[in-house]
């Protein structure tokens, strides 16, 4: 199978299962604890209290209107992969709640929040991750984050918080307090997922046989390095950095291979969130000879 169908299957896989495990999460805590939320509910809920906006009208209009900002700025795959999900979860939803097993799973509502959060969190980032949104709400902080370069779970944090905030004049303070636990939980783990994978350890080398670590790092490491020019700021002593990035896997075996040529060499490791370019989000190529 081609690798672009593979990447089409595997992104309608992740879509699907993202939506269900949202209609989990509301289905066996947030609906039974009466529990709420920001999002395009939320911001239903302030237009009805405050200008009487029908909720129904409110998050049909609003929904339509963030699909066709996400369609423009995002673009058709966006669009039509967040249509998916606009049709799936609804199902999704009815299939929940006519389970009997989603039912009654706890009546203490800070674990309502706790469970509703991290279920919440891990689904919104796979369907993120699949290129595509669960709709409403959730289409702003992407493209803040396309224009902007904003971490997406900071902008939906700040969306959420605001309007959970604004709802605390008319509903009941403790949910409201409930609610923002439960935002700030699935931030977290939104956040935590939308970077799973994508970190790695960026590793520079100091040392007088540089050389021999460039050529263990290529070689025995499949992994590529850069050389840079650099200087000793006692001695004044010309000198090459070997800087190379690896995953966190692969850093014991590098800190190992390292000091057993050089046991004096001087290394400075550093987490990356992200890494682009080949061998991470391109395929590694090799020169012959």
């Amino acid at each position: 199978m081609p690798h672009k169908q593979r990447l089409f299957f595997r992104n309608v896989f992740l879509i699907l299962l993202g939506n269900f495990i949202y209609a989990v999460a509301v289905t066996a805590f947030i609906l039974p604890n009466g529990l709420i939320t920001g999002g395009s509910t939320g911001l239903a809920l302030l237009f009805y209290h405050q200008f009487g906006l029908p909720i129904t009208l409110f998050v049909s209009l609003f929904n339509l209107l963030m699909f066709v900002l996400g369609a423009l700025v995002l673009g058709k795959t966006f669009a039509l992969t967040t249509l998916l999900s606009s049709l799936f979860y609804p199902l999704a939803l009815i299939f929940c709640q006519s389970m009997p097993f989603f039912k009654d799973m706890t009546s203490d509502p800070l674990l309502a929040a706790i469970y509703a959060g991290l279920l919440i969190g891990f689904s919104i980032g796979i369907v993120i991750k699949a290129g595509a949104s669960t709709g409403g709400m959730d289409i702003p902080p992407l493209v803040i984050n396309k224009k902007s370069g904003l971490p997406v779970a900071l902008v939906m944090y700040a969306f959420d918080f605001s309007i959970l905030l604004a709802q605390i004049f008319f509903a009941n303070k403790e949910q409201v307090l409930y609610g923002i636990l439960l935002v700030l939980i699935y931030t977290l783990v939104l956040d935590k997922v939308l970077l799973f994978g994508q970190a790695q350890t960026q590793v520079k080398i100091v040392s007088d046989k540089y050389e021999e670590i460039n050529q263990l790092i290529t070689r025995r490491l499949d992994r590529g390095s850069t050389l840079i020019q650099a200087q000793t700021g006692y001695q004044r002593r010309e000198s090459m950095l070997v800087l190379t990035v690896v995953s966190n896997r692969e850093l014991p075996r590098l800190n190992e291979l390292v000091l057993s040529i050089d046991p004096h060499a001087f290394m400075i490791i550093n987490s990356v969130n992200e890494v682009k370019g080949r061998g991470f989000s391109a395929d590694k190529s090799y020169l012959e000879g």
